[in-house]
């Protein structure tokens, strides 16, 4: 994705939502790029209501959707008054995620936006077999916003593991965050580390493994950001030995990051992230917006 031709927002008509559109119209300003918020209605609920009354369930429905359309309408205007930008604004009934999908592969968005909260889009992805399958073959970048938008992003941390993904991780982190300094962080273990200790190894050698991993490590983040162009005046490099997800939450905090990119795939600790522990843990316990990359 060199460049973000479009962008989806999810909404629930939630106040976690509506930051997540805000986030949205943001960016699409910024990027000069189309935005469309899309609100599915489900109408599940009312099939019990269906079965109970039998002259009426049209005019409840009618009144349901009717009311979606004007707290949806409100919100692209607000959006459309305080950030300038044309919103094309998508009424759908039907199954969450099989509509989302829909609408961002008529729309080729390239870049879904949701909220953190709520009756919110992440709620369905992590707990719903139906959303899992989408994220484990979803071609698109995910931003999930936690935060009200203040500004354009100013501090982006970026894990990485030296993968593939970790390249594209970079790039999307410029293309929503262009003048933000990013911090490319990579945790590293010891190899064999247990091993060595369960084997008496002296610590002085395991040390020594230690060091040698540290100075690898620097090394190849340090190729890493010049090959994607970065530089010392845009970015800084911490490198650190822990547990992935752990070191994640804690370098947003001391970094004072207000965005995380991670790639969708990876190596080590990182691998199959959509669906893995490090993700969810960083996605559930981060107070920053989260941006899953693909």
């Amino acid at each position: 994705m060199s460049k973000l031709h479009s962008i989806l927002s999810a909404t629930d008509l939630s106040t976690p939502a509506r930051h997540a559109a805000e986030r949205a119209a943001q960016l699409s300003q910024e990027c000069n790029v189309p935005l469309c918020l899309l609100h599915v209605a489900n109408l599940a609920p009312l099939q019990r209501l269906r079965q109970m009354l039998t002259s009426d369930h049209e005019s409840v429905e009618h009144k349901v959707l009717s009311t979606a359309r004007e707290r949806l309408q409100a919100e692209a205007d607000a959006l459309h008054s305080r950030y300038g930008v044309n919103v094309d604004d998508r009424l759908v009934v039907g199954s969450l995620i099989t509509e989302i999908r829909a609408v961002a592969d008529e729309l080729a968005s390239g870049l879904l936006v949701c909220g953190a909260r709520g009756e919110s889009l992440l709620r369905h992805m992590l707990l719903g077999s139906t959303a899992e399958r989408m994220l484990s073959n979803t071609t698109r970048p995910l931003l999930v916003v936690k935060q009200a938008p203040h500004g354009a992003y100013k501090t982006v941390l970026v894990p990485v593991d030296f993968s593939p993904s970790s390249v594209r991780a970079l790039r999307h982190a410029r293309l929503v965050a262009p003048s933000a300094q990013l911090v490319v962080l990579h945790v590293f273990e010891v190899p064999f580390e247990g091993h060595l200790r369960y084997a008496n190894v002296n610590e002085d050698i395991i040390n020594h493994y230690r060091v040698a991993a540290l100075q690898e490590a620097s090394q190849r983040l340090q190729s890493l950001c010049q090959d994607v162009g970065l530089s010392a005046a845009n970015s800084r490099q911490v490198v650190i030995q822990g547990d992935p997800a752990t070191r994640v939450l804690e370098q947003e905090i001391e970094q004072d990051c207000d965005l995380v990119v991670m790639g969708k795939h990876g190596e080590n600790a990182l691998e199959n992230l959509l669906l893995g522990s490090v993700t969810k843990q960083v996605l559930v316990e981060s107070q920053a917006d989260v941006l899953v990359s693909v």
